[in-house]
């Protein structure tokens, strides 16, 4: 934070707090042409429900005092002042950082045991795969759905379609070390040939598609898409291109979608855990997405 920016919070946080004291003192102060103590202001509510001109609570105010020798001890004991650190020293990354030391520490040898097994062995255990599913809940559910099977733009992990490899290792690579999927743009091929190729796309899959437009997109597809997606269009799990002879499609498989995706590209990102997660967390959690498909 700037030192502008940290002298425009310290003012405004002081000015708050003051602004209270001044505020009691205002109030308890006598106004001119104000009623007497204990005499009637003036306001009356239906005829004989008065409002007399009796002085505040002497415990409200007092808890009013309490709250704002409280707010100023906060401030001074914790962060609060634009980038005064507070004589406690206390942050919320440092106490981040202590549950996380006293969680590694009760859970982390757990963790550590199960890294020790292969994955079958894991799958097998009833107590490492519900620590497995509560790690998945947590940290990729977001994402997959709490049922794992995805949504558009994210793949599902519950079925035997794997973009990158479906064992053990690959789904923890996955997890590690994060994915980059790149679809170009084949905007260049112009409407005509895009209308063309995604006919050819849509017959890989035995859908019904223009035969005449299909035969004449299979030139183009060939000359183009076979480098990634392979001449048999079953994909490539080494770079990522999707398997376009089955049933299951990433970004929805309407002409509209496909179409999109030829034309704009598409670029999926799967994040890096491992420096959140680490290696052995990560392991487990491989072993039970790769359950969810078994």
């Amino acid at each position: 934070m700037s030192n502008f920016w940290s002298g425009w919070v310290i003012v405004i946080a002081l000015a708050n707090i003051f602004g209270c004291v001044w505020l009691i003192w205002w109030a308890s102060k006598p106004k001119q042409g104000e009623a007497a103590k204990g005499d009637v202001t003036g306001h009356t509510w239906d005829d004989d429900l008065q409002e007399l001109n009796n002085p505040m609570p002497r415990w409200w105010l007092w808890l009013f005092y309490i709250t704002i020798v409280f707010g100023l001890a906060y401030i001074i004991i914790y962060p609060g002042l634009g980038s005064y650190k507070g004589t406690a020293g206390w942050s919320q990354t440092g106490q981040y950082e202590e549950e996380m030391k006293a969680a590694n520490e009760t859970y982390g040898p757990i963790f550590s045991g199960y890294a020790k097994q292969d994955a079958d062995s894991l799958v097998s255990n009833k107590m490492a795969m519900d620590s497995g599913r509560r790690l998945f809940m947590t940290y990729c559910s977001t994402c997959h759905g709490s049922d794992a099977r995805g949504s558009q733009g994210f793949p599902n992990l519950s079925d035997n379609d794997w973009i990158y490899g479906g064992q053990p290792e690959q789904i923890k690579a996955s997890i590690l070390d994060g994915r980059r999927g790149v679809m170009p743009s084949f905007a260049h091929l112009g409407e005509k040939g895009i209308e063309e190729v995604t006919n050819h796309v849509m017959t890989l899959s035995g859908r019904k598609a223009d035969e005449v437009k299909a035969a004449a997109g299979k030139a183009t597809f060939d000359a183009q898409c076979v480098a990634c997606h392979g001449a048999d269009a079953k994909g490539n799990i080494y770079i990522g291109a999707p398997n376009l002879t089955d049933k299951t499609w990433l970004y929805g498989s309407t002409k509209g979608h496909i179409v999109q995706s030829i034309t704009k590209g598409r670029n999926g990102v799967m994040p890096a855990h491992r420096d959140f997660l680490g290696e052995d967390k990560v392991h487990l959690l491989s072993a039970y997405i790769y359950s969810l498909s078994k």
